[in-house]
């Protein structure tokens, strides 16, 4: 991604869009996308395994629950405006809830991956990725802390 989104909106003769325009459920739709690549390929570039061990692997880190525990554990790393965006997300309407899911774990996943979509569309990246390494990092401690979660 040397070239960034210029380079992909040039390809595809996409015209800017303002992304303050963007709705928080938009910003969720592409950031659960991004934030589940990024999952995929730490995984894949761990080791060659079977594809379903991969999915379960991934499954843990990128449902519901486990996003709303990791947004938990970045709220303290946020800046003013990226709570802003978190905030948006999760108060969002969606007509749709993930199952397996409690409402108030949903409500926090879409503000995470609001969040997620906006740092990708905004092309900050190196701060997409570093909570992203905080928030696995502080949820997989919690996780080694209280093996019944």
């Amino acid at each position: 991604m040397e070239k960034g989104l210029a380079y992909l909106k040039e390809t595809f003769e996409l015209e800017y869009q303002d992304i303050r325009t963007y709705s928080p459920l938009t910003l969720a739709y592409i950031g659960d996308a991004i934030y589940e690549l990024v999952i995929r390929t730490i995984l894949v570039e761990k080791g060659n395994t079977q594809v379903n061990k991969l999915h379960k692997r991934a499954s843990r880190l990128v449902k519901a629950s486990a996003q709303s525990a990791m947004i938990e554990k970045l709220k303290p790393y946020l800046t003013e405006e990226e709570m802003s965006v978190f905030k948006r997300g999760r108060n969002a309407k969606a007509a749709t809830m993930a199952k397996n899911a409690t409402m108030s774990d949903y409500r926090r996943a879409t503000g995470f991956e609001a969040l997620m979509g906006y740092l990708y569309l905004t092309e900050q990246w190196e701060r997409m990725l570093e909570l992203m390494k905080t928030g696995i990092r502080e949820v997989e401690q919690d996780g080694e802390n209280n093996p019944g979660k």
